[in-house]
């Protein structure tokens, strides 16, 4: 990982190539991203079953600003048919959504199929091919059957076995018009939100332990899904399967300090490596974590490893399981050593890395941890092109948020946007990075998990104060428009 400033980058330099003349590739997929639970309400409408989302949002307390749940949100449910406008007038090409597990399979598992749930998905999939935008279709985007979780959820081994089923039921039935597959989103936002800090869905607090075994067990899960539909439907179909990771990008706090780069090299491995190290590469976690995780855990007093091993024969299984790269990416931070006392065991201890904000990066208005650093995405997609094998890389999301109420008029975004994409053409013409396409963060405003709907990301305004939810355009959606018509960024200068 590079420990050098962001500004050492760019070589060789732009002697024969011209920023304001490059259009991005052929064939370039132009997105914006959504997640069932975010912006499809009708939570128990037509036969759905509970997720944990559902129950973690119904719970008292104040888990979600102010106790506001997704029960409702944009009613995608019921008003596809306005959500298919706002990506016929962006002009998109691919449309990211995710499927809800527990609409399709109301108790989890393939021993009751509801129907309803498959005719939505089969209008929302046949209505973006009959208008010629192609479906990257997210299987599981946060929001596990409640039936699962009360199971043991990513806890239990039987949850992967779960997955895999409900993977094979969805390739049977929307595979011959689905060609783009993501298994889990964010499996590191699950893992320490979810298990270890409990701050999400489904708000389990099991410090030092839960992350790593809910991650061991979406690895598995996601290589079971990759080789069913490599086995059994790859051939007929002719689709690819990945699995889309989060990472920040990091530097190191004090340039010079040895201490500090390694700090910064551990904070790539403990969020983007720990799980595209075994997918990507070799079928096991990174060397940094087995170590730093196996002396923590020996000082704490434990017999092993808090961190669960694979087994060779898992390890085989799991290597080489994803057909391209999607990368979720918003923010970039400093490192810093952070010597750990070895107190309660928490994977943040394991780690030693304190996370500090530039005070010199704008940050989004909306979100207090996004500080917008549009250049760590291209240091990131070197750093991925390097390390893993000069992959085919989709950029799965990037996003700006604003605080709730929203301008229409949001040009500082789109001047962030802009930004970002600049760095996407410095990475691919520059870097020789193959970046494949770029997805907004997100379609429509809506349900940001524990901040509500007081954290807007969506290129479309949606009035939740109105019943009929209108979806109105930011300026930002007009000039993402402009960028998609031409494949190329316009008026660079302003």
């Amino acid at each position: 990982m590079a420990s050098t400033p962001s500004t050492t980058l760019a070589t060789p330099a732009y002697c024969n190539w011209n920023l304001e003349d490059a259009s991005f590739p052929e064939q370039f997929a132009w997105g914006a991203s959504t997640s069932a639970y975010q912006i499809e309400g009708g939570w128990d409408a037509d036969g759905k079953g509970p997720s944990i989302w559902d129950t973690f949002a119904h719970q008292a307390g104040e888990r979600v600003f102010e106790n506001q749940t997704g029960d409702v949100t944009c009613s995608s449910y019921t008003l596809w048919e306005e959500d298919l406008k706002c990506i016929k007038q962006l002009g998109l090409t691919h449309y990211r959504f995710s499927l809800s597990w527990s609409r399709l399979l109301p108790d989890g598992t393939t021993g009751f199929v509801n129907q309803k749930g498959v005719d939505y998905y089969n209008t929302v999939i046949d209505s973006l091919l009959a208008n010629k935008v192609t479906p990257m279709v997210t299987l599981y985007h946060f929001d596990l059957p409640q039936c699962l979780e009360d199971r043991g959820g990513w806890r239990s081994g039987a949850t992967v076995e779960a997955f895999d089923a409900y993977a094979h039921f969805c390739f049977r039935t929307f595979g011959d018009r689905v060609k783009l597959w993501l298994t889990i989103n964010e499996p590191y936002v699950i893992a320490e939100l979810g298990y270890e800090t409990g701050i999400m869905a489904p708000g389990i607090k099991e410090p030092g332990t839960g992350a790593y075994l809910s991650a061991h067990n979406m690895i598995k899960a996601h290589a079971a899904a990759w080789h069913t539909y490599d086995e059994v439907f790859r051939k007929q179909q002719g689709g690819l399967v990945s699995i889309a990771l989060n990472s920040d990008w990091a530097e190191p706090f004090h340039p010079n300090s040895p201490a500090d780069q390694e700090a910064a090299k551990r904070h790539i491995g403990f969020c983007l490596d720990w799980f595209a190290t075994p997918i990507f590469m070799n079928g096991d976690y990174p060397v940094v974590m087995k170590s730093k995780i196996s002396a923590m855990s020996k000082k704490q007093g434990y017999p092993s490893s808090r961190l669960p091993e694979f087994t060779p024969e898992e390890k085989m299984t799991i290597k080489g399981t994803a057909d391209f790269f999607a990368l979720n990416y918003y923010t970039t931070r400093k490192i810093k050593h952070q010597d750990y006392a070895c107190g309660q065991p928490s994977s943040t201890g394991d780690k030693e890395a304190e996370q500090v904000t530039d005070p010199s990066w704008p940050v989004a208005t909306g979100s207090s941890w996004l500080a917008v650093v549009p250049w760590g995405l291209r240091h990131l997609l070197k750093y991925i092109k390097d390390t893993y094998n000069h992959p085919i890389i989709y950029i799965t999301e990037n996003g700006f948020s604003q605080s709730d109420p929203a301008p229409l008029d949001d040009s500082r975004r789109w001047e962030y946007f802009r930004l970002t994409l600049q760095e996407i053409l410095k990475a691919i013409y520059i870097d020789d990075v193959r970046v494949a396409g770029y997805f907004v963060w997100s379609l429509l405003d809506n349900f940001e998990w524990t901040c509500g709907y007081s954290s807007r990301f969506g290129l479309f305004h949606v009035d939740f104060e109105n019943a009929a939810l209108p979806r109105v355009p930011y300026t930002s959606a007009i000039e993402y428009t402009k960028v998609i018509a031409n494949n190329r960024l316009m008026n660079l200068h302003g």
